[in-house]
């Protein structure tokens, strides 16, 4: 035992935070309430210690200096109670000080070669010899005691005190979790204890400035620690390890590269050797084949090695199809030239230097994501301490490379986000591809991407639109209601007001309000609502508000105008206008959330892109063919099953959108428009729109005709072809209209649809001649 007393920290020595005493006295009472509780040898021996501690007539007295402390044999006496029998000393961290720990008064060696040691001394962030963080601990560590003592409260500072180092021979950082044994300290409260309202505090007990805060609260002033305290080390540094691990994966940096090495450096700290190693290396794949991204590689060992000769790509790409197909550690105490010849790998290796070498694979979710590398520039047998080391950080390694799998993914879909736009898996393949190269070449990726064409040739488009009828005309019936509502209340206020308080200001206002009473009755545009915004916020709302602050007792008039205004799209103002906007709201969420699980179904027919937007309603446009699954045979049976599809769909979709109609604050209704055409096209990819778009002058007739037969009349005559209840489909040919009667008796004999079918001529559109229309209604009896 090491009987000479020393501080932890010498510069603090003599500036005691709160005033303390040395004292027997809590230890000698916890041994008074223990021995007749006890009928075990041990009462023997809390007897003996008792004999001791009573036939002492004083405390504890130390010098103020760094010397040998009296009382030896009874300090002796409190380590064997305190401290199993068979214990070992040299392995044991413990030491017995003041009641705010800093002097000490009597420890094992082992704790006495740990604080004194050169290498903790010289460790710029060890609280030992840094003495703001010193005071800092200290602090908390006095506060913590007095809140969990004198208020029962336990969760105001943490409790978590290390000290590190790195050691001299090895370069290797150890790290000491401090417990501190507080169970012989008495603290005295001089005066009155404060009372804390826990409410208040406990949102500042977890901020930077907690003990500040604490010490306006509790001046230590108030208190006195009498007895002493007991400080246990204990070596978690392979815990800490893997908590740095833990710690890199869930917060990690930008940079993949010091990502990796932070964690490599965890590694080593965990094997306790500077002699080995350790490479990690994960899987990473585009369009399900092996991709060598140097970025991602660049902390293999292996993946070094082998740049340097040039076969770097040959080398990964190797490495990752003999894994899958066999993922089985592999250890080489010694790379020997047999071994080179059955392992392809192990001549770059050795010629790098590397004398044992071993790979091990890891696992994400019973999918291998990669391996982990040891090696040695030493021969060196790896033993089965090394491995049970390494046995926890393993699933941790596991998340690591499987985030490098993932992150590697997110580059490529932020690349086709920011570069293109939101992709589905049927075309995401051509992106992938794209997204690669530019990824690859950086000086490709600075260029415009204009000058990468994406394009699929001779692909069918299907095009649905589902609107909500005279959406327009409703909004400004609801912006009229509105309005007039907010005017005539304003109107009758100012009546009211110019009673009151009579003033050449109401006049004015009155004319004003009632001129635009007068528009507002007859129609509203955008630039009248503007205006007539402007004035009843800017004219008659400050107007009022100051007579307001003039006059208090005038609230109980104007407020509720005031109120009205106030509330930008939220009041009253806004009743009409919120309730039509909530019935289309109701609509595209129903129409969106169908066609998100009927694309499922129509995926499972054949691959296609899919593509919907939002309008007064729900458009699509889908493209299908041999183009888009190069892989997969495209048949014209695939064709059909989609046009049925889209038949059924639009029956379905119009039947949910008319159940609504009892649910809805304002009553609106949809109509259901397809257009038919056969002609396969060619679309490719709009960088300047971030999405697909005919490409060529004959396709881009198709797009024309989709756009201009939104509001179609019937031929001679002021009829829409688009009507609610009923499914309107476009076409041009015979042809096509006998394919789609077809679909169109299956709904019937299915009774989606009624019997009846309307042929129809359309009107001319300008560019488009010869345009015709098969209509019908659908059935909403279930």
């Amino acid at each position: 035992m090491q009987k000479k007393s020393f501080y932890i920290n010498k510069h603090l020595a003599g500036h005691d935070l709160v005033e303390t005493a040395l004292s027997f006295k809590p230890f000698v009472n916890h041994l008074q309430k223990r021995r007749p509780a006890d009928d075990t040898i041990k009462a023997r021996f809390y007897s003996f210690a008792l004999e001791h501690f009573e036939s002492e007539t004083e405390d504890i007295k130390v010098s103020s200096d760094e010397g040998v402390p009296p009382n030896e044999h009874a300090l002796e006496l409190i380590y064997s109670a305190l401290s199993p029998v068979l214990l070992n000393e040299e392995e044991c961290y413990w030491a017995l000080s003041t009641p705010v720990p800093n002097q000490i008064l009597y420890s094992t060696d082992s704790f006495y070669k740990l604080i004194t040691s050169k290498d903790i001394r010289e460790a710029s962030s060890s609280i030992i010899t840094n003495d703001d963080m010193f005071r800092k601990q200290q602090l908390e560590y006095i506060y913590r005691l007095i809140l969990k003592r004198l208020y029962g409260f336990t969760s105001a500072l943490s409790n978590n005190i290390y000290y590190s180092y790195v050691n001299a021979d090895t370069g290797l950082s150890r790290y000491y979790h401090i417990n501190i044994d507080t169970a012989f300290i008495e603290i005295e409260v001089k005066g009155k204890l404060p009372e804390l309202d826990f409410e208040t505090i406990e949102n500042y007990l977890h901020e930077d400035t907690s003990v500040e805060v604490l010490t306006e609260v509790l001046p230590l002033s108030l208190f006195k620690f009498e007895g002493f305290s007991v400080i246990s080390l204990e070596d978690v540094t392979a815990r800490k390890a893997i908590e740095d691990i833990r710690d890199a994966i869930t917060d990690p940096v930008e940079d993949q590269k010091e990502l990796y090495r932070n964690v490599i450096q965890s590694l080593k700290t965990l094997s306790e050797s500077n002699h080995v190693c350790f490479g990690l290396l994960p899987f990473i794949k585009l369009n399900g084949q092996p991709l060598f991204d140097l970025s991602s590689c660049s902390e293999s060992i292996l993946m070094q090695s082998a740049r340097k000769y040039g076969v770097a790509e040959e080398t990964y790409n190797a490495l990752v199809s003999r894994y899958e197909k066999e993922p089985k550690a592999v250890f080489f105490s010694s790379i020997s030239e047999t071994r080179q010849q059955k392992f392809f790998f192990l001549k770059t290796l050795r010629d790098a230097g590397i004398k044992s070498y071993a790979v091990i694979p890891v696992f994400y979710n019973k999918h291998i994501a990669g391996v982990m590398e040891v090696y040695s520039e030493k021969e060196l047998v790896f033993y089965e301490n090394l491995l049970s080391r390494l046995e926890f950080a393993i699933p941790l390694i596991a998340q690591l490379l499987q985030n490098s799998i993932e992150y590697f993914n997110a580059c490529i879909d932020d690349v086709i986000r920011d570069k293109f736009t939101s992709l589905q898996p049927a075309v995401q393949w051509k992106f992938n591809e794209v997204a690669w190269e530019q990824i690859k070449n950086p000086k490709a990726r600075r260029r415009r991407t204009s000058q990468t064409l994406i394009e699929f040739k001779d692909v069918y488009p299907l095009y649905g639109a589902i609107d909500i009828r005279n959406s327009t005309i409703e909004r400004n019936i609801a912006l009229q209601n509105d309005l007039k509502r907010v005017i005539k209340l304003l109107l009758k206020i100012l009546h009211i007001l110019e009673d009151r308080y009579p003033g050449k200001q109401w006049q004015p206002l009155t004319e004003k309000a009632s001129d635009w009473l007068q528009v507002v009755e007859k129609q509203v545009n955008t630039s009248d609502e503007m205006l007539i915004n402007e004035f009843l916020e800017s004219e008659a709302g400050l107007t009022l508000a100051n007579l307001r602050t003039e006059h208090p007792e005038s609230g109980e008039i104007v407020d509720r105008f005031l109120e009205m205004i106030a509330q930008d799209c939220e009041g009253p103002a806004f009743t009409q206008r919120n309730r039509l906007e909530t019935a289309m709201q109701m609509i595209n969420a129903t129409i969106s959330n169908y066609f998100e699980q009927a694309e499922k179904q129509l995926q499972q027919i054949y691959p296609c892109y899919f593509e919907k937007f939002r309008t007064d309603g729900v458009e699509y446009d889908v493209y299908v063919g041999q183009a888009i699954a190069p892989k997969q045979p495209f048949a014209p049976d695939f064709l059909k099953q989609m046009r049925m599809w889209q038949l059924t769909s639009m029956v379905e979709v119009s039947r949910l959108t008319h159940n609504l109609l009892d649910h809805m604050p304002a009553s609106l209704q949809t109509t259901q428009l397809i257009f038919i055409h056969s002609v396969p096209i060619d679309i490719s990819f709009r960088n300047d729109e971030r999405r697909f778009d005919v490409e060529g002058a004959y396709n881009i007739r198709y797009e024309v005709i989709k756009k201009r037969i939104d509001k179609v009349l019937l031929k001679d005559s002021d009829e829409r072809l688009t009507q609610p209840g009923k499914i309107a489909l476009v076409y041009f040919t015979e042809a096509e209209a006998d394919e789609q009667l077809t679909y169109i008796k299956q709904l019937q004999a299915q009774k989606m649809l009624q019997p009846e079918v309307e042929k129809l001529d359309l009107e001319e559109l300008q560019g488009v001649v010869g345009l015709k229309a098969l209509r019908v209604s659908i059935n909403f009896e279930e």
